[in-house]
């Protein structure tokens, strides 16, 4: 950060979906640790998702919110925010197993964990396939009603790898269960919220602020209720900034003060 000129690095848009699943030890959330090696919050633990992928503005079965109710909510033009969904849901599905799609409106695809769809993830990952074909030789429509949108987090100014990042929250569907670990994790694990919130709170481990927020945003919350609870909230664009306090630079989160307590 000494070196910086002040000119910030372009956004990319991108999507992660926060997975939640009872537990006696209240709701569970599937985190990913990132690899050491890799360039982006190397050793965190993340949701899954990633960029918006030219791919993801294909055409694709649907069901649920349309774009422009998304657009709406996304703060976003329709195309865009359509492409976003789009992109959560190929993201998790890749990173996890996890697939919010099925054959109707009313319908969710009760058992991922075929080899066929096992192979699937990792076409999908090495972008051999797109996520509109997938859905649509499967007979699938993406169910975006099963998503909520939660917050919306852009990168620090400073940082040379920058993301405006929309963050979603879902309930695991009945049935289903994660696959096997995506390239860019070293870990994939399901953790009572409250644990991992103290975990990190002893250095056991690492995550960025928005994860960690929103992590805390969702200790209580019934994973059952979850996209109801996603519906009333405000969302904003948070872009954390450097402030300079009697000389030396602090990282001012604007909502930190109201998520306390």
């Amino acid at each position: 950060m000494a070196t910086w000129d002040g000119t910030a690095a372009p956004t990319r848009d991108a999507a992660t979906i926060a997975l939640l699943r009872p537990s006696a030890g209240g709701p569970e959330t599937y985190l990913l640790r990132r690899q050491a090696s890799m360039a982006f919050a190397p050793g965190m633990y993340v949701f899954p998702g990633g960029g918006l992928q030219e791919s993801d503005r294909e055409v694709v079965g649907w069901a649920g919110p349309t774009s422009s109710q998304w657009g709406d909510r996304l703060g976003c033009d329709p195309d865009t925010a359509r492409a976003l969904v789009v992109a959560a849901v190929r993201e998790t599905f890749e990173e996890s197993g996890i697939l919010f799609a099925g054959t109707d409106a009313g319908s969710v695809v009760a058992d991922t964990s075929s080899p066929e769809l096992q192979k699937a993830r990792l076409d999908l990952d090495a972008g051999e396939l797109s996520f509109g074909d997938f859905l649509g030789c499967r007979g699938l429509v993406l169910r975006s009603d099963l998503l909520g949108a939660w917050a919306h987090w852009i990168t620090p100014a400073f940082e040379p790898r920058r993301y405006d990042t929309r963050f979603f929250v879902a309930a695991v569907p009945r049935g289903q269960s994660v696959g096997t670990l995506p390239g860019e994790a070293d870990r994939a694990v399901w953790a009572p919220i409250a644990s991992v919130l103290e975990k990190v709170k002893a250095g056991e481990a690492a995550m960025l602020p928005p994860t960690w927020i929103t992590c805390r945003e969702l200790v209580r919350v019934d994973p059952a209720g979850v996209v109801d609870e996603a519906a009333s909230r405000e969302i904003r664009p948070i872009e954390p900034k450097l402030v300079d306090v009697d000389g030396e630079w602090f990282l001012d989160n604007p909502i930190e003060e109201e998520t306390h307590g």
